[in-house]
Order: structure tokens, then sequence, then C-alpha cells
């Protein structure tokens, strides 16, 4: 019998502009890139340079610290642009697409008949390891360590997310390939969330893993809460996690041997104008795309959701591991006493708006902050939006001033960024809450290396 937990903790944030089931086509471009700052706590070091011909899954550069942490080209074709900033820091490697793709040769991967170390090799040379996330400081995983456990997240809960049970349609035996996969990688257990207000997608039971579902409110959909709830983790321990969107890709490079990260894409928000669903292949160049189908005057286009994805320019790539594009106003314009009206149709976590009256009304929201940075003072707020057993204000304060016994007291270990999402929505204080929590993982992993 599966675990259930439910989630009493969170907010469920209702934009308008949801993906409707709707299948836009595919979408492709002849440039490509593939961003080292899409992986945190990563020093890139080059594997190719400009020029030279790549095939997809070809190592584009790697970690200079853990070299078996590899990332791959999603495409072949020709290294067209080592891109740059200040000091030299590798901004992005931008490809010139092939008009067909030829892959590099990994061979497939019989997980019956080999060991731990050679599925490790096989993640890591392949480039399907760059989509696992270690726990603590939300890095890549490096194929050399060994997990507690694994966490397979299969809820998305966020604003606008898509419905993964049509996103992974019909990929069903690249699914159970991967979780069979994923089980030799770790002796203990391979846990599978899955939520509970709605059907289950079959190819997700395995019997080789533990089956939990939850319900409630966000952040039900996020890892790190789902950890809190299953198997807390301690100091010491090193657990890793998967998107179930991202499977199929390491399902089809363990049957075929191809590493080929293509997403069905929701395309959400107020802006977009036909939000669908769109196939792409992560990195993959979205200049035409969004001229086409995304009003872009005075428009903020953001790869994932609208609390924790990155802002991508008009003339940006999809950035990798991301299977949703938002598109929504900037809140660039002031409101002259806003705080004086009663606000009506204003949205609010709390009651200082009337809004909260109307529970179902979905919001077209933008990027306005309504307000500067203010005084850090412990209100107790956080506690309603993070489902997890730390205390969240007292363990900023100790990144902040950089106390790391305290932060290792307050539970740092357990958390990243993502899971302070929702948090800093709700922030009376106006603090870039997951950067904070960014640089403080990055701070620890440095005393810890």
């Amino acid at each position: 019998m599966s675990q259930s937990f439910k989630i009493r903790k969170g907010y469920d944030i209702k934009l308008v502009g949801a993906a409707a089931q709707t299948d836009l086509g595919a979408v492709s471009a002849s440039t490509y890139a593939v961003s080292p700052l899409d992986f945190p706590g990563i020093t890139p070091k080059l594997a190719v340079k400009a020029g030279a011909q790549v095939a997809a899954g070809d190592t584009i550069f790697f970690d200079k610290d853990r070299p078996d942490v590899k990332i791959s080209a999603p495409v072949s074709g020709e290294v067209a642009e080592i891109k740059r900033g200040a000091k030299r820091k590798i901004l992005a490697v931008i490809l010139l697409a092939d008009k067909k793709i030829t892959y590099a040769s990994n061979g497939n991967l019989d997980v019956n008949k080999v060991n731990r170390a050679s599925v490790a090799d096989f993640f890591s040379n392949s480039g399907i390891g760059a989509f696992i996330t270690s726990r603590p400081y939300g890095v890549a995983a490096s194929m050399s360590e060994e997990p507690r456990d694994i966490f397979v997240n299969a809820i998305q809960s966020g604003p606008l997310a898509g419905d993964l049970s049509y996103q992974l349609e019909g990929k069903d035996d690249e699914v159970v390939a991967a979780l069979e996969a994923l089980g030799k990688l770790t002796s203990g257990k391979v846990y599978v969330s899955q939520a509970g207000d709605k059907n289950e997608i079959p190819s997700l039971n395995g019997s080789s893993v533990v089956n939990v579902t939850f319900s409630g409110k966000h952040p039900k959909g996020m890892v790190g809460t789902q950890i809190a709830h299953i198997s807390p983790m301690n100091k010491g321990d090193i657990v890793w996690t998967v998107n179930a969107i991202d499977l199929p890709i390491i399902g089809r490079a363990v049957l075929k041997g191809q590493y080929r990260p293509e997403y069905k894409v929701a395309v959400t928000g107020s802006k977009v104008s036909n939000a669908g669903y769109v196939t792409m292949l992560q990195g993959v160049s979205l200049t035409a795309f969004n001229a086409a189908n995304i009003d872009l005057d005075n428009t903020r286009v953001i790869a994932g959701d609208v609390l924790s994805g990155t802002q991508i320019e008009a003339e940006g790539f999809l950035s990798f591991g991301k299977s949703q594009i938002t598109a929504i106003p900037e809140g660039n314009q002031t409101e002259f006493f806003g705080w004086v009206l009663p606000g009506f149709g204003k949205f609010s976590t709390n009651r200082a708006f009337w809004g909260w009256l109307f529970p179902n009304r979905k919001y077209d929201l933008d990027t306005n902050m309504h307000g500067e940075e203010r005084a850090f003072v412990v209100t107790g707020e956080y506690d309603k939006f993070i489902p997890m057993d730390i205390f969240p204000q007292q363990l900023l304060r100790a990144i902040m001033i950089g106390d790391i016994e305290k932060m290792e007291q307050l539970g740092i270990y357990e958390v990243v960024p993502e899971d302070f999402a929702l948090a800093e929505v709700a922030c009376t204080s106006k603090l870039p809450l997951q950067q904070i929590v960014r640089d403080g993982l990055n701070d620890l992993r440095k005393e810890m290396m």
C-alpha cells in the first residue's frame, strides 16, 4: 500500500492562461544553446572549441571539480560560438544544428546484466546524469556518489503547470526503463510521488518503486516538501531527485542509446496568444516562436513557472530541464495610493485586500513587487508557506550573517532555493529569498569541499 500525505501549509496561486490540451506542433531552429548558468555549483570546463563538429549526446563541457558531471549537446552540428561574459566566464555554447540529427554512439543499457558502476558510467557519459539533482546543495549529481534514496517527483502543482499525464503520453516504455535504471544507482529506495487528486500514471507504478501520493496545496509538487514528509534528510545524507518529465529522456538513452532532450512544453500565461503544448528540444532558439505566439510588448518571458522559473530574453533559448514557458506582463508601472483602496480585484496571500472573498478567482498578475526591500523582521509568515520541519526565518538570518554552524542546526541541508519560492511571494520584506538560500548553499559547499 502506498503512503499518502495531505499538504495543508501552502497556497495555490491561480492565474489566467492555462495550457489547453492542444498540440500546437513542433518547434525547431537553426541554433541551439547550452548554458552553464542552468547548472548551479558547476565550474565549467569546455570539452569542445568553436568550429568543432559534435553529435547529439557529445560532451560540451564538464565540471572542473567533478569531471564525471558532463553536459551534452542536444543536437548535432557545429559549435558556432563560445559566448563569454566578464572575466571570460562561459555564458553559453551556441550550436549551429544539422538538418538531420546524428547521435553519439553510447550503446543501449541492459540494466539486468550490469552492476551499479556500469550504470553510473553510462549515465555520466551519455549526458542523462545531468537530469539528476543531488541534495544537499541542489547541484547536478556526481555518479561517483551513491545516494541514500532517489525521489522521483511526478507532481506539477506550480502556477499554470502542465498536465504531466498529457506530457508523458505515449512514452510508457521509456518511463519504465528509466525507473529500472535509477533503481540500480542506489541500494536504498526509489520513491515516486504522484498527485492524489489526479488519475495515477500507470507506468510510474513499477514494482521496484515505492509509490507515494500527495494532495492539498502547493508546494505539494516541490520535491523538498515530499522528502520532508517521506524520509527527511540528516547531516551526511545524500539523496537524488528526478523530475518525472525527464524520465522519457533517460529511458530513451537506456533503450536506444540516444540522447534526445525533447519535451512537450506547456506554453502558458496571459500574454500568450494560443496556450497549449509545443514539442521542443532543450536549448532551442525561441526567437521565431516568441514573435509568433507571444505578445512581446512589455512582457516577461519565463522558462518554467512564475515562482521558480528563470527569465529568458525574447531572442533567448529554452533552458535546460524546463517543460513550461510562461509569459506575463511586466510590472513596471506605479499605482497611486494603491494601499488605500479596498482592492476587491487584487491578489494577496493574506487578508490585506478584499480579494480573499473570491477564492476561485483567477488573476492576471504582473511582475510588480508593490514596494521596495524593507527591514527583515521576524513575523512567522513564512511558516504558512513552507510545510517542512524547519525555522525558515531564523535559517535565512543565519545565512545572511554567514553563521555556518547555525545554518546547519536550522536545517539548511534539507532545502534548496525553490523551497522558498512561495514564501518569497508572500514576503513583506521584499527579500530575494531564493537567492539568499542559493548563496548560503554555495558558501556551505565551499566550506565542506
